[in-house]
């Protein structure tokens, strides 16, 4: 049978150091540096020793993705070449291979070639080199299984059915006959149907039919069922097990519907890069972001931005019920017909790996917010639509009158800000579907950005500030709530992230982000999570600092409360408490519309007096009539307590934790302006991620500790004025 076996451990990098992938090849400071340092040709070596128990099988190394234009050599042979950064690729290694010890070196480069996208245009991402996901050496029978599709048609049937194309492998010519055993797997892993037959080419159809008591894959109840299949010829045995939902999706011009419900969708983009490591964060972390989106954010949708992301990624999604749209590489520029030959080879591998993910519900087969180039993309949509047949097509733009050659328009809206832009038309949080398309009928429509580079907010600007970015995220999901022509909206973005100097705010970050680069929200993360049923979690989230003196003319008013609660009530001092409920008068749209209190419930009296004497504060959210929750404000905020908090305090080894330090006042809550720096300690079985000396940035930093072998990890966190703060990590 097949043997997987992980091939991490002990590169050489650049003939010096000894590192473990995932890896960058350069770790950057976290602002302010020059991106080009990572911008040459790098080289990775392994030695190990081919056991002779290979000598019939096949050999091969696996490379889930590697930053750029990737070589790879055995004992000076070249096996492999593979220019995409962000796709999976192989090394055959068999016939290359010596008795004894082998030597691996594979050499990436980089430098923006403008050869391979994204490259050749300026890019608001970077894309940081290095071999920065894993990789894996497999052993298998000259005969292999390759890949599968698994496809669900007809899901809305009382009986449900199964049909899965099979792919064989056989790099040797043996033209051998197989016999393939599939098994269908329920969610707990029962076996409920089994079908045999014989394969005589390299490829064969398994069909399952009268299947009942299936559940269907939603964004509630994320049912995962398994394909496992054993072929058996007289080269050998393999096997291949695949996850896989029974889903259906449709985007019309009546919005979007999973499994025939209608379901707005509501979103953000991710960029999958890190602060200090880039790129090179392996499976724990990449499963950390999904959750992050799915439970703490409460999204029901992510744009993977600007390319094909982690498998680690994407299978949290599909256990999390968590909607995926997945784009080919790329950002306004389109190059020569080689480049785009390139690019419709990345729709080809980016389908092929990613074609039996339920989570995924739209293929991106455009680059993104580029011109219209009818003939290319005519090609990416017709060989997108002949990989799979089963998902629409979507092409990000944000020029207005594009040719649609693609089953959805998929805009970037970034109209709201018009006025302040010059323009001669008010604030608009979205454009009506025609003004944009030009066209004289409806088509499917979904917004694929908003916000963003129009009001870059960073966790520390003044609360003001913040106020307003928290107005604009909710006047454009209002909007898209309120239009059922819409499919829905995907905002511009989950995290901040790194960047070119010629974008964000010079300091090489772009601060879009409704979270910070370390994940920890902005008032404007509550947004979302506010749309959240109070049966999932009870959410208050008051936007201030409750400072009187933050904003412009002091005070509080007007405040804005991030909340699915029934009603608020605000008990001030000794003043009358005041109940609000949710203002349905400027967000009518909203699951949830955020609670704003102001003159409307002040009366000029008391706004006279409120404040006059800054005293402390509650604010206390209902439902149904009960107390739900309840935040505390002190009206002399001193520091208190240096939280040291990790995402798990139990951990696999050669894994990767968030440990997120806060600076926090007598009630707990965070020191916006607190800037002073933390001393981080790493010993036992990990190391630290990034420098050991850092600010506070808005009364918060992250770090990562990765594990390096079983045991405990020691974690200590000195500040001068708040001492120090340890915590303990067990690694099994």
């Amino acid at each position: 049978m097949r043997s997987t076996i992980e091939f991490n451990a002990d590169w050489l990098f650049e003939g010096e150091h000894s590192v473990r992938l995932p890896h960058t090849a350069v770790e950057l400071p976290f602002s302010y540096f020059d991106e080009t340092i990572y911008q040459r040709a790098f080289t990775y070596q392994k030695r190990f020793t081919a056991d002779p128990s290979w000598a019939d099988n096949e050999v091969t190394l696996l490379f889930e993705g590697a930053m750029a234009n990737a070589e790879v050599y055995l004992n000076g042979t070249q096996v492999a070449a593979h220019p995409d950064g962000y796709t999976p690729f192989e090394a055959r290694l068999t016939g290359h291979l010596k008795d004894g010890e082998n030597l691996i070196e594979v050499r990436i480069d980089g430098a923006e070639n403008p050869a391979i996208p994204p490259f050749g245009g300026a890019i608001d991402y970077l894309t940081y080199a290095g071999i920065y996901r894993d990789v894996w050496l497999e052993v298998s029978a000259p005969i292999r299984i390759a890949n599968v599709k698994i496809e669900t048609p007809d899901v809305l049937a009382v009986t449900k059915q199964v049909s899965a194309r099979v792919f064989l492998a056989d790099p040797q010519g043996l033209k051998h006959d197989a016999h393939l055993t599939a098994r269908l797997l329920d969610p707990q892993g029962n076996e409920i149907a089994r079908h045999s037959q014989l394969v005589a080419g390299r490829e064969g159809t398994v069909e399952f039919s009268g299947l009942d008591n299936i559940e269907l894959w939603d964004v509630d109840n994320p049912a995962l069922y398994a394909l496992h299949l054993t072929i058996d010829t007289s080269a050998g045995k393999d096997e291949l097990t695949t996850r896989f939902g029974f889903r259906t999706v449709s985007f019309t011009t009546e919005g979007f519907s999973l499994n025939g419900k209608p379901l707005k969708l509501r979103g953000l983009n991710r960029h999958q890069s890190f602060p200090y490591s880039g790129y090179a964060m392996g499976r724990a972390v990449q499963e950390r972001d999904a959750e992050i989106l799915k439970n703490e954010l409460k999204l029901n949708m992510v744009r993977a931005s600007h390319y094909p992301q982690s498998v680690h990624f994407l299978n949290r999604c599909d256990e999390l019920g968590l909607l995926v749209f997945e784009e080919i590489p790329g950002w306004q520029h389109v190059g020569d017909e080689a480049w785009q030959a390139e690019s419709i080879e990345n729709v080809r591998r980016m389908i092929t790996r990613d074609w039996n993910h339920p989570s995924i519900v739209i293929w991106g087969v455009r680059v993104n917010e580029s011109g219209d180039y009818h003939d290319f993309y005519t090609e990416t949509n017709r060989l997108a639509h002949e990989l799979d047949s089963t998902r629409p097509t979507g092409g990000v733009r944000f020029i207005t009158d594009s040719e649609l050659l693609e089953d959805v328009y998929t805009m970037n809206d970034f109209f709201l800000g018009n006025e302040e832009l010059g323009g001669n038309r008010p604030r608009t949080p979205l454009r009506p579907q025609q003004e944009v398309t030009g066209l004289d009928h409806l088509v499917p429509y979904m917004i694929t950005e908003y916000c963003g580079h129009m009001y870059p907010t960073k966790s520390h600007d003044q609360e003001q500030r913040q106020a307003e970015h928290v107005l604009r995220h909710l006047q454009v999901l209002n909007a898209a709530y309120g239009d059922p022509q819409i499919a829905g909206a995907i905002g511009w973005c989950a995290f901040d992230y790194n960047t070119h100097k010629d974008f964000g705010s010079g300091d090489r970050i772009c601060h879009h982000g409704v979270m910070d680069m370390f994940r920890e929200p902005k008032f404007a993360a509550y947004v979302y999570a506010s749309q959240c049923d109070p049966s999932d979690e009870v959410i208050l989230k008051p936007v201030t600092f409750y400072a009187r003196g933050e904003r412009n003319i002091g005070g509080i008013l007007p405040l804005i409360v991030l909340t699915n609660c029934d009603e608020v009530e605000l008990r001030y001092g000794d003043y009358e408490p005041k109940r609000v409920g949710p203002d349905r008068e400027i967000f009518p749209h909203l699951p949830n519309a955020p609670i704003v209190i102001d003159r409307r419930h002040i009366s000029d009296e008391e706004l006279g007096l409120w404040g006059m004497s800054w005293e402390d504060a509650t604010i206390t959210g209902f439902i149904s009539g009960k107390k739900a929750a309840e935040v505390n404000f002190v009206a002399n905020p001193v520091t208190t307590t240096l939280n040291v908090h990790p995402d798990s305090a139990n951990i696999h080894q050669n894994t990767q934790v968030r440990v997120m330090v806060r600076a926090l006042d007598q009630v707990g809550n965070k020191l916006p302006f607190f800037p002073e720096p933390v001393s981080i300690e790493v010993t036992g079985a990990g190391r630290l991620i990034g420098p050991n000396l850092v600010p506070l940035r808005a009364g918060s930093t992250g770090f990562w500790v990765q594990s390096t072998g079983p045991g405990t990890i020691e974690i200590k966190v000195t500040n001068t004025r708040l001492g120090t703060s340890k915590t303990t990590l067990a690694v099994s």
